[in-house]
């Protein structure tokens, strides 16, 4: 639809200054009330039947019965508008619904305000500032609080039936323990699946305070019954009874240690000034070309480190069962498995979004918040880099498996 130059002129008579356009009390947010009445007037002709300042249809006793004010919420602040209404009360307008307070994609402004981790404060703070808008607590709580429905439906929703890789990894939270009130660390535990077609995609959240056997074993049962039949790696790091509960719910499934989680665990022992030299030498370990190799160069490094650093050669071997996986694989592979590009990429999201807060008062909280970093980041590229040569390779290795 193009506006004609000389229509321009004519609403534009009489702006001298800028606030004369864009003010509270300016031509835009004039002509944004005038409009939206003239549709919810339209609207209300569609419904009766008949125009404006005409007669009603013979017999029709439903009629036009003057206006109702309404103050709606927007970019532009508050709009005082005047809405039409009919006797009946069966005119249901869909420019602004009934109960309808906020317009513009407010709700939308909020929810992206708390995605970005502002508290409730802020975000008032921001939408008074910013639109000269006063919103309550209530209402800002009742807009985030929608998003657990979401939630629930993306949590239960149906996955695939074969992933080939999926990575499991945890964030430490604090959150306010509903019995005692005190603020706990809480894990918060994503688990990513890398599709055959190469996308990644976050299948799930859970918070515990207390991992182990059984809690995870209650995370597998949940994807099996949401349609996980088979995966085919499943990356972790080194948490207390995941490998038992993964294969006792997925027996074929390789269990591989997260070699990142398992480096970054080993240089926590050394002093800053030993730390490259350390990591050169487990450079040797796990990117040996065999699990021999590997061993061995595991038995150099504790020769050479074993006085100085006692602790971490045993903790190699303590889940060697789990790295050993690693070496069976062909590089296109294990680069996929060590960079662990993708969960990396995910938490970065996820703690940019938690870090300017101190502690979350419910876990309800902290999972819209998780929820909302994780929307985020599936907004992205999602598809792992070089997938085809390890498309090829899993289509190879695991050939009845990945082309099931």
């Amino acid at each position: 639809m193009t506006i004609s130059k000389e229509l321009l002129d004519e609403l534009l008579k009489g702006c001298e200054q800028p606030e004369d356009l864009l003010g509270d009390a300016g031509l835009m947010k004039e002509l944004k009330i005038k409009l939206m009445e003239r549709m919810l007037g339209a609207e209300l002709t569609a419904h009766l039947g008949y125009d404006e300042g005409k007669d009603a249809p013979p017999g029709q006793s439903n009629r036009r019965n003057g206006t109702a004010g309404k103050r709606l919420k927007g970019q532009d602040g508050e709009l005082p508008i005047s809405v039409p209404r009919d006797r009946d009360g069966s005119f249901e307008p869909e420019l602004v619904k009934k109960g309808q307070t906020r317009i513009d994609g407010m709700d939308d402004k909020i929810i992206g305000l708390y995605a970005a981790g502002l508290s409730v404060r802020d975000i008032r703070a921001h939408l008074e500032d910013v639109y000269g808008l006063q919103v309550s607590p209530d209402l800002i709580s009742r807009v985030t609080d929608a998003v657990l429905d979401e939630v629930r439906e993306w949590q239960g929703r149906a996955l695939e039936r074969m992933y080939p890789i999926v990575m499991f990894d945890a964030l430490r939270v604090k959150i306010r323990d509903a019995d005692s009130r005190m603020v706990k660390n809480k894990a918060v535990y994503v688990a990513l699946g890398v599709t055959r077609d190469g996308v990644r995609e976050v299948l799930g959240l859970w918070i515990a305070e207390n991992e182990g056997a059984k809690f995870w074993l209650s995370v597998m049962n949940e994807l099996k019954n949401r349609g996980v039949q088979d995966m085919l790696i499943a990356v972790v790091d080194g948490l207390k009874g995941f490998p038992e509960a993964i294969t006792s719910s997925f027996p074929q499934a390789t269990v591989q240690t997260c070699i990142v989680h398992l480096v970054r665990h080993s240089l926590n022992f050394c002093s800053w000034k030993d730390r490259k030299i350390v990591a050169v030498d487990l450079r040797r370990i796990y990117g040996a070309a065999t699990a021999d190799q590997a061993a061995a160069e595991l038995d150099a490094f504790e020769e050479k480190w074993a006085g100085k650093y006692a602790s971490i050669a045993p903790a190699w071997r303590r889940a060697w069962q789990e790295v050993i996986p690693f070496f069976a694989f062909d590089p296109a592979i294990r680069k996929i498995i060590y960079t662990t590009n993708a969960i990396e990429s995910l938490n970065r999201v996820i703690r940019k979004s938690i870090k300017t807060r101190g502690s979350f008062p419910t876990e309800e909280a902290a999972t819209k918040l998780v929820y909302l970093a994780i929307r985020n980041f599936e907004k992205g590229g999602r598809t792992v880099r070089e997938w085809f040569a390890a498309r090829n390779q899993f289509a190879i290795m695991f050939e009845e498996r990945f082309n099931a």
